[in-house]
């Protein structure tokens, strides 16, 4: 089983976006995966259509209390640990835990043949729940928006990443994903360059098309599924590969 984090603490990074449709993609092409939303906006989970999560299904007895892993709602294919708002309260309760933070890991262990591949989708901070998320596998993709707010970001990223090295010291970057990449801008272009000179591996830009993103939002479904012949639909399914191919997974691509 391969487990990895979507993972930059600044919000809008488009984490939630490549968890969900890469997700997908993959649960599409024959691999059993999870999905687990970390993040108390609980953007993935509404996204999959799922409106009425309770706490005791979420990462919040997993966090607090050291519980097993809650049964996963099961949709579109894969399967899916939902979130909520008061998941935030986790974050209250973990500090008085010893090694709370790698709860997630541990109960992560005795479900290895399950899965083929888990997905975390991290909170937008550097808080226990980003923690519990970056701790729980060896591997990170990190989303960089091909802004100044995303480039700025990653000294707090090695920082943060130097912390959680003390907990596991195999945890590294798998890929980075240059997002909202628009060409036609010639910040964007630079930012683009800047990013693969300075970090390594670096995916294709994932570009900006706004409306099929929110469209699909809102309709709860994949963009893939939502509209499958798009260029958004093309953009994920490289993308896809690409996140295939660093976590050595089988990725057979389709269509629906």
């Amino acid at each position: 089983m391969k487990t990895a984090t979507l993972f930059n603490h600044a919000g809008g990074a488009g984490k939630t976006s490549i968890t969900l449709n890469a997700g997908y993609e993959l649960a599409h092409s024959g691999l059993r995966v999870l999905l687990i939303d970390l993040d108390p906006q609980a953007n993935l989970t509404t996204w999959l259509g799922v409106e009425d999560a309770e706490l005791s299904e979420t990462v919040h007895p997993v966090a607090t209390e050291g519980r097993p892993l809650p049964q996963p709602r099961h949709v579109h294919g894969l399967d899916l640990i939902p979130s909520r708002v008061d998941l935030a309260l986790a974050e209250a309760i973990m500090p008085g835990r010893i090694a709370a933070e790698l709860s997630l890991h541990q109960v992560l262990q005795p479900i290895q043949d399950r899965y083929d591949v888990v997905l975390i989708d991290s909170p937008p901070s550097v808080g226990k729940l980003a923690a519990l998320g970056a701790l729980a596998s060896d591997t990170l993709i990190v989303p960089i928006p091909t802004r100044n707010k995303g480039i700025n970001a990653l000294p707090g990223l090695s920082a943060v990443m130097n912390m959680y090295h003390g907990l596991r010291p195999n945890l590294h970057v798998a890929l980075y994903v240059p997002t909202m990449y628009d060409a036609r801008r010639g910040h964007d272009r630079d930012m683009l360059e800047l990013i693969r000179t300075q970090l390594s591996p670096v995916a294709d830009p994932l570009p900006q098309r706004e409306s099929i993103w929110m469209d699909s939002g809102l309709a709860g479904i994949p963009v893939s599924a939502f509209a499958p012949k798009s260029k958004v639909a093309e953009d994920v399914r490289q993308l896809t590969r690409q996140i295939a191919e660093v976590l050595d997974l089988p990725y057979v691509e389709t269509t629906v």
